[in-house]
């Protein structure tokens, strides 16, 4: 039976679709298995695998080696796919030569060195602190124990696909980031990184310890949120921490 073009036109369409679900899955819950994207989105494993072949071929996801934290078991560790580069510029916008222009121009106009470094994390808060503030109100109104999750929430609304999770021997939790829209630029300027963590620590009213960012190369930026904020959070509700 021949297929029309016209049908041709319409399995190519929904290919692409499905692609891009795949791909969208990966931008939101960061690095994963083909099994966990076959769960998630409803599709056999042999499907996805064959969207994530041609994501590869496409520059769009890579292949990793899954990291394991503790013991590791026995057998090869489960391939994950990570997005590329390439791929979050295709969700992407907001990487543009102007903001990196603009931040070195910063930089340079208040001397150079620390003190240009100091003029940069200057800015890195300032533009932090509409957002701080809204942060600030959607945890204030969680309980204290669900305060790094309403963070999260918050965190998505502006792009972030943050998640939480139970950090090993429940020593606390880790905010992971499955996306960060200024992700080009922090890898020039990581005081946007370091402001942050800043904003992070003052919401929940504690130490926080940036494990990893997407700026430096990791697939997930991931903060680790100390089982001690809890009391601390209960202890300062309805105020601003300290």
């Amino acid at each position: 039976m021949e297929i029309t073009g016209e049908a041709q036109e319409e399995q190519t369409t929904g290919e692409r679709s499905t692609r891009n679900r795949v791909a969208r899955s990966i931008l939101d819950h960061g690095p994963s298995t083909a099994a966990d994207l076959a769960q998630r989105l409803g599709l056999t494993q042999a499907a996805v695998r064959r969207h994530l072949d041609a994501l590869v071929a496409e520059d769009v996801v890579e292949p990793r080696e899954q990291r394991v934290y503790g013991a590791r078991g026995r057998g090869r560790p489960a391939k994950v796919f990570a997005l590329t580069d390439c791929g979050r510029d295709a969700f992407d916008q907001a990487y543009d030569q102007l903001a990196a222009d603009a931040l070195r121009w910063i930089a340079q106009s208040a001397g150079g060195g620390e003190t240009g470094e100091a003029a940069v994390s200057a800015f890195a808060r300032a533009r932090l602190a509409t957002q701080t503030e809204r942060y600030r109100a959607a945890i204030e109104a969680a309980e204290p124990e669900e305060r790094t999750q309403a963070l999260a929430r918050a965190l998505s609304k502006d792009g972030y696909a943050a998640t939480t999770r139970g950090a090993p021997a429940s020593a606390g939790e880790q905010l992971c980031q499955h996306h960060c829209p200024v992700a080009h630029i922090a890898e020039q300027f990581p005081q946007l990184c370091e402001a942050e963590a800043e904003v992070f620590s003052s919401l929940l009213g504690t130490h926080v310890q940036r494990l990893a960012t997407i700026a430096h190369g990791d697939g997930v930026c991931t903060t680790f949120i100390p089982q001690a904020h809890i009391t601390t959070s209960a202890s300062t509700s309805g105020r601003n921490p300290a």
